[in-house]
């Protein structure tokens, strides 16, 4: 009985080991200084480890160290293999008062001050006492900080006007997870972070208009309805902005005195709120995005899985277009289709980043290319493109790459790539053909299955690549190990050919040929002379399964194809003079980066052999 017990209590260590998260509540109190782009707070912390680790040390983002000259950011963008086209300002030129910096004061741990070591843009912190595993502890600080000049993601002053952006602007603790702390320096890359529930006052000059992640709390004294509020009569004197969270691993703002702030119903009481400049220029589309944002989400929720919160916000700031939680900043100069392009892009990140969150830094292309993927089939379905291939530039991308000479592995560090190039498509083009590609492989109706199932099963939890790999074997009954391995820890690439197509009357062999190092399953399509088609489905053996026939079309499955063996072949009950025509991957989903060698049109060759004669 004894050993019994110690069996069950083996497995409790282990699952808990598997699945904990830890726990983490903010209250944060700042007090805005509008004429200096200062800053100072009061920041209380509620941390509860529930790892099974003894903790001894802690961390802390401090992100607006970045950006000065000299700093890490600073170096990488001077000595990448490429230019970083994100940054549009050279970090090392701004002066003192277009630096940013983040600076900690009296740190305590329950109410005692604790030793810190600060390298730029992570705080080191060695506790007090330890903290064993399903404790808590309350950490408090002071903090201050300066607004850079709008660099990256964050700042002041956009190319829009937006006075302030305010992203990653508090002391933030970094994620402790399975694989230990993520404490990497920022380079302008990505982020990870601990759910929690945020409580965050913001005392500001009560002429501007905030908005934020979270619910507003206090739009009585803000200004009646909110939605609807007036400039102050008194020009003098601050407001506080009140905002609660829940379970969200991120915070952030932004601050304009000539914000226009409308909302929006969407889907299952969702309240959608946009900011943005009251600009003639942009309004009239600023206007028609509200629709079709709820239709986004709508999208979204049917695709992924419902929406969590009630709250988003679309405001205008920042550079480009960034995801935060329950908001995104992005710029508002634009024509519609862009408009709508970087919101439904921003918006699908709340799925993928924000409520199953997997950690960019290492898994980059699962936020980036995922919400790639579902963003850009939505803008096919709700603009009524009705593209025949939406996902054409994707996998026009990743050829480019792919023969680009610079490709990296997709489980490359997101700060160590050396092209900037190569992050960028191997991120989202690369990330997005994977999900594409898997439909292939498994077939459309299971990939949304998959990406239900895994949605629900895997929210606030940080899957990783395997965690996805298992659902999508689960839901199809086909070992995927093999394609998580080639497509995203290599950068073999997918090339097959057709080698040979010799017959006589009433029987023809097809020859094939595996150029490229990664193995898929082949779908060949065949077309005869009387207008009659069949597919000729080839799995591997990797695979132990394969999909149903997704096609109209007469379906013929063979026997499996071993990897180790570069050549196959199959035989048609057909003369090879009845064949109009053979194709390997016909729908196109499969990225062979030379597809030149992928048709057999023997017309064609008797006019190249006629025009040799010549």
């Amino acid at each position: 009985m004894k050993n019994l017990t110690l069996f069950f209590l083996f497995v409790s260590i282990v699952a808990h080991s598997q699945y904990w998260q830890q726990e983490i509540d903010y209250k944060i109190e700042v007090d805005f200084d509008n004429i200096n782009n200062q800053y100072k707070g009061i920041q209380k912390i509620e941390y509860t480890n529930n790892s099974p680790e003894t903790l001894r040390k802690v961390f802390f983002h401090l992100y607006f160290n970045a950006f000065r000259p000299g700093s890490e950011m600073a170096i990488r963008q001077d000595n990448s293999a490429d230019k970083n086209t994100r940054f549009k300002i050279d970090i090392d030129s701004l002066g003192p008062k277009q630096q940013g910096f983040l600076k900690v004061y009296n740190l305590s741990q329950n109410g005692k001050l604790l030793k810190t070591i600060n390298s730029e843009t992570i705080l080191e912190v060695e506790l007090d006492s330890p903290l064993f595993p399903n404790e808590t502890t309350e950490f408090s600080m002071d903090f201050v900080g300066q607004v850079p000049d709008l660099v990256r993601r964050a700042g002041k002053n956009s190319r829009d006007g937006i006075e302030y952006s305010m992203a990653q602007w508090y002391p933030k603790m970094c994620e402790y997870d399975s694989e230990g702390w993520n404490a990497d320096p920022y380079t302008g890359r990505e982020f990870h972070g601990v759910w929690g529930n945020f409580d965050v006052k913001i005392k500001i000059d009560k002429e501007y208009t905030v908005a934020a992640s979270g619910y507003l709390q206090n739009s009585d004294d803000i200004g009646k309805g909110y939605s609807k509020r007036k400039k102050p009569k008194s020009k003098k004197g601050k407001a506080e902005w009140h905002f609660v969270a829940p379970k969200v691993h991120d915070f952030t703002w932004s601050a304009d005195k000539n914000y226009t702030h409308d909302t929006y119903p969407g889907p299952n009481e969702v309240t959608l709120h946009f900011f943005y400049k009251n600009d003639p220029k942009i309004i009239d589309n600023w206007k028609k995005l509200q629709p079709y944002t709820a239709k986004m989400m709508e999208y979204f929720n049917s695709k992924v899985g419902s929406y969590p919160y009630k709250q988003y916000t679309v405001a205008q700031g920042g550079d480009g277009g960034m995801e935060y939680a329950m908001m995104t900043l992005i710029t508002g100069g634009r024509s519609f289709n862009s408009l709508f392009g970087v919101t439904c892009h921003e918006l699908a990140h709340s799925w993928f980043q924000h409520v199953l969150a997997t950690n960019e830094t290492k898994h980059e292309w699962m936020d980036e290319g995922f919400t790639s993927f579902i963003s850009t089939l939505a803008e096919d379905e709700i603009l009524e493109k009705n593209q025949e291939f939406p996902m054409e530039r994707r996998y026009n991308d990743y050829y480019r790459l792919a023969l680009s000479g610079t490709e990296m592995p997709q489980s490359t560090n997101a700060n160590r790539y050396e092209y900037n190039y190569a992050y960028e498509n191997t991120a989202y083009d690369k990330g997005a053909v994977f999900l594409s590609q898997l439909g292939y492989i498994i077939g459309k109706e299971n990939l949304f299955k998959t990406l239900r199932e895994y949605f629900n099963e895997w929210k606030f939890k940080h899957p990783g690549p395997n965690d996805f790999r298992r659902v999508a074997e689960r839901v199809s009954g086909i070992q995927l190990q093999w394609y998580l391995t080639d497509w995203t820890q290599t950068t073999n690439v997918i090339d097959y050919k057709i080698e040979k197509v010799k017959g006589k009357p009433g029987k023809t062999k097809v020859v094939l040929y595996r150029k490229g190092l990664m193995p898929m399953p082949l779908e060949v399509l065949v077309k005869y002379n009387d207008d009659k088609y069949d597919i000729i489905y080839i799995p591997i053996s990797l695979m132990r399964g394969e999909k149903s026939n997704p096609f109209n079309i007469n379906w013929k499955v063979k026997p499996d194809w071993f990897w180790a063996d570069p050549y196959y072949s199959f035989d048609l009950e057909r003369g090879v003079d009845e064949i109009e025509a053979i194709v390997i991957d016909p729908s196109n989903l499969m990225a062979d980066v030379d597809k030149t060698n992928n048709y057999y049109l023997p017309k064609m060759k008797k006019f190249e052999d006629k025009e040799l004669e010549k």
